[in-house]
């Protein structure tokens, strides 16, 4: 059995989706084919299936390592280890 990623474990607040959609793709009027949120700061970004890849993006620009699918819930990926939770 593979060991749980660190950054799973770590415990953070309750953190909240900052918006219903990808805020990038509706300042730029693209299309977004699912959501995830960044578990750090609630960021909404669009996933890398969508023009935009604003959640990868936002990986890069802050070294936040984890998100999950909204609204679904169903799975989380750490950017850091390239697996999912």
């Amino acid at each position: 059995m593979q060991k749980e990623c660190e950054h799973f474990l770590q415990k953070k607040k309750n953190i909240s989706p900052n918006t219903a959609k990808c805020e990038e793709c509706e300042k730029e009027h693209l299309p977004t084919v699912a959501l995830r949120m960044c578990l750090t700061c609630g960021h909404v970004g669009c996933c890398d299936s969508s023009i935009g890849k604003h959640a990868t993006k936002h990986f890069k620009e802050t070294g936040h390592p984890v998100m999950k699918a909204i609204p679904e819930d169903i799975w989380k990926w750490c950017y850091i280890h390239e697996e999912y939770f």
